[in-house]
């Protein structure tokens, strides 16, 4: 526990921390990353890309979630679809894990796939919209660079 004294930046292991300023008192703000779980969904052969509510117009992403305790990473990327999206998938691959330091997390990528079931949209999302796999583009940063390295194996598998 800490004693709620006011925090100072001090390197730490080569990094700039926050600690306590109370010599007695050992808190450290340590900011390791949140471990989120993104999904790049095919439905009815096309790709799912969602609108946050909270995101400016015109920008879609993956379906992405928190990891919550004691769940393993697997169980959280099938959740966060069925939440969003109201689909029932089925894991085909892992993707990779990206560091994504802009929001200070581990995303955790995977390729799901949902048969059947209509998309129902959750509270966090209000628009979605289907890409053919040939018109997908990856984006720059964070999820993209996971529909990056999926495109890559997309490309391979043809071969």
């Amino acid at each position: 526990m800490s004693c709620g004294a006011e925090l100072k930046e001090q390197e730490i292991d080569g990094f700039p921390r926050r600690v306590c300023t109370q010599s007695e008192c050992d808190f450290v703000l340590w900011r390791n990353p949140v471990p989120v779980v993104a999904a790049i969904v095919e439905y009815q052969a096309q790709i799912v890309l969602a609108h946050n509510k909270l995101w400016p117009a015109g920008i879609y992403g993956l379906i992405t979630g928190y990891l919550e305790q004691y769940e393993h990473p697997d169980q959280a990327v099938l959740r966060e679809v069925e939440e969003e999206l109201g689909l029932t998938a089925s894991i085909q691959s892992f993707i990779g894990h990206y560091a994504s330091e802009q929001k200070n997390q581990l995303l955790l990528a995977y390729h799901v796939n949902c048969d059947h079931g209509e998309i129902s949209l959750n509270h966090e999302l209000d628009d979605y919209k289907l890409i053919n796999k040939q018109d997908l583009k990856p984006w720059d940063l964070g999820t993209g660079l996971a529909v990056r390295d999926w495109l890559y194996t997309q490309v391979m598998n043809k071969d």
